[in-house]
Parts: C-alpha cells; sequence; structure tokens
C-alpha cells in the first residue's frame, strides 16, 4: 500500500473471535485512562506526574496498543506498548518504545491469577524487571514496575501507576461495550 492510510489498516472493533477470552488479559483496559505516575528511588525519594494512557484493538483483534504520555508532553515524547496474544504458546509478546528516552523494551506477558505480569526480556548480569498490572477493576487499576538486582531474590518498587477509566461523552466508560 503506497502512499495510503497505514492508520485506517490497524484499528479493530474487539477481539478476535476464536480467542476472545484470552484476549480480555488485556481486553478489559480497552479506553481511556488518566494515570498519575510516582518513581521511587532507592533512598526514600519520589517524583511524581500525572499522564494519559489509551488502549485500542489492532491487528484484527489479535493485539492491544497504546499510547501513554505526561499530561501536556508533545507527541515526540509519547510512547507506545504493541500486545499481540500467541495462542500456541498461551503468552503475549509485549514491546514498549519511547524513542524520545531511548527505551526500547521487550516482554512477555501472562495471567497470573488475577494480576497480568509482565517479565522483561533479555535483563543482563542478575538485573530482572517486571512490569504488571495488578489490582484490576473496571474502572481502575495499579501497574507496577519492580526491579531486582540480585536475580529475583529481593524487588524495588521503581515505578507505580494508578489508573482511572475516563468516561465518554455518552456517560459510558471508555472501551465500555455496555
Amino acid at each position: 500500500m503506497i502512499g495510503g492510510d497505514v492508520f485506517a489498516l490497524l484499528p479493530a472493533d474487539g477481539p478476535f473471535a476464536e480467542h476472545a477470552e484470552r484476549l480480555m488479559v488485556y481486553g478489559r483496559l480497552v479506553g481511556s485512562w488518566d494515570v498519575e505516575a510516582i518513581w521511587h528511588d532507592r533512598r526514600g525519594g519520589e517524583t511524581a506526574a500525572r499522564g494519559e494512557w489509551h488502549f485500542a484493538w489492532v491487528l484484527g483483534g489479535r493485539g492491544i496498543q497504546d499510547v501513554l504520555f505526561a499530561s501536556g508532553s508533545p507527541p515526540e515524547h509519547h510512547g507506545t506498548t504493541l500486545r499481540c496474544y500467541d495462542a500456541a504458546a498461551d503468552v503475549w509478546h509485549v514491546v514498549w518504545m519511547q524513542p524520545s528516552s531511548g527505551e526500547f523494551v521487550r516482554l512477555v506477558g501472562r495471567q497470573v491469577g488475577d494480576r497480568i505480569v509482565q517479565e522483561v526480556v533479555g535483563s543482563d548480569r542478575g538485573r530482572r524487571e517486571r512490569w504488571n498490572f495488578i489490582d484490576i477493576t473496571a474502572d481502575t487499576f495499579l501497574w507496577h514496575d519492580e526491579v531486582s538486582l540480585d536475580d529475583g531474590a529481593t524487588w524495588f518498587l521503581e515505578q507505580e501507576m494508578r489508573g482511572t477509566r475516563r468516561p465518554t461523552a455518552a456517560g459510558k466508560r471508555s472501551g465500555s461495550c455496555a
């Protein structure tokens, strides 16, 4: 498709029917969220920011893409994640990119109990990192970035984000089918 609108090819109306139940692991996040983020340093300091996180179905309903950014930041500072379900392995392949900060992270995600656990692939020299969605409800979630420097023996909370679903103009929750 030379010169065509690639963005018109991305969206999907919902999950791919054959794997709809498994696709709802992330599908329940589809919609728009306000986020409050806190970064923790190892000396007890904190930095806070507010932002937005928007999730949508893509690729015929086989994936979820999001855009995450701090309030007021220009588009060149936004980041995006693409999450696609691998039915054969029953895992999600996840790629986060924020070119302005040089962040390019590959993860594998899966449902573990009521959490979504995403483990960074390719960590080096004892450093491990996991990004978890926890306490997920229809209107809220908590996201944690946890780091281990001793190959998983202990973990440090490096960042957390609290998401609150935005209502739509019609009063329904964003991403809601009801």
